[in-house]
């Protein structure tokens, strides 16, 4: 099956691909990432641009984890179920529970792929807001924009850690091993880079991550 290919994927987990925000810088920015992801130096892909605002650097590259995320469990989906993954896990000793906080206030418990959906709509509710993730040129972004991508950071994590524990045989077997390790390797680099997620939540892959950083 093809990591692109339509084939069995669910149209409900599945999304187009989000652009740039930010207007014309935010487009910039995302030729600067292709460009330097594209040289291979993943380590100096996740830098900040010299003289570019921090700001703009993460809802750039949060956009695009969003849609490597999207990609990546939309090929497992015929294999994440609610009969095959009743719980959001990762391992035995984490299992995740939903809440928005919002519409949802005490946490859930769910299936992963109900997980998934709920968080995939989430994350992509905070970034059609304008209010959270401008889309125009020069409009500033909000006090509170780095928490709440701190927080879409954490929670894709999580789709990342049920991947690796719940399904990494089959993503073998679709060999899509080395996409999902060179997705994970770039979405490390850059939560390290920034310090965008507690070392507490990445216990569950700790010595994937040490791995990964050691290389």
């Amino acid at each position: 099956m093809s990591l692109f290919g339509l084939g069995s994927r669910s149209q409900k987990t599945f999304r187009p691909k989000k652009g740039s925000p930010s207007g014309s810088k935010g487009v910039q920015l995302k030729k600067h990432i292709d460009a330097t992801l594209g040289a291979g130096n993943l380590r100096e892909a996740v830098k900040l641009p010299i003289g570019e605002d921090l700001n703009e650097w993460l809802a750039v590259n949060t956009v695009d984890f969003f849609n490597q995320v999207n990609i990546l469990y939309a090929t497992l989906t015929e294999f994440c179920t609610p009969s095959t993954c009743p719980t959001m896990t990762a391992g035995p000793k984490y299992e995740y529970r939903w809440a928005d906080g919002v519409t949802i206030k005490k946490p859930l418990v769910v299936s992963a792929p109900q997980y998934v959906e709920y968080l995939m709509d989430w994350i992509e509710a905070q970034l059609e807001n304008e209010a959270i993730f401008p889309q125009k040129f020069g409009v500033p972004f909000p006090p509170n924009f780095q928490d709440v991508v701190k927080t879409i950071l954490k929670r894709l994590f999580r789709v990342y850690a049920h991947i690796y524990l719940s399904h990494f045989q089959k993503v073998v077997s679709l060999k899509e091993e080395a996409h999902l390790n060179t997705c994970f390797k770039h979405f490390v680099l850059f939560t390290k880079e920034f310090g965008l997620i507690e070392k507490v939540e990445l216990a569950p892959l700790e010595e994937i991550i040490e791995s990964i950083l050691q290389r």
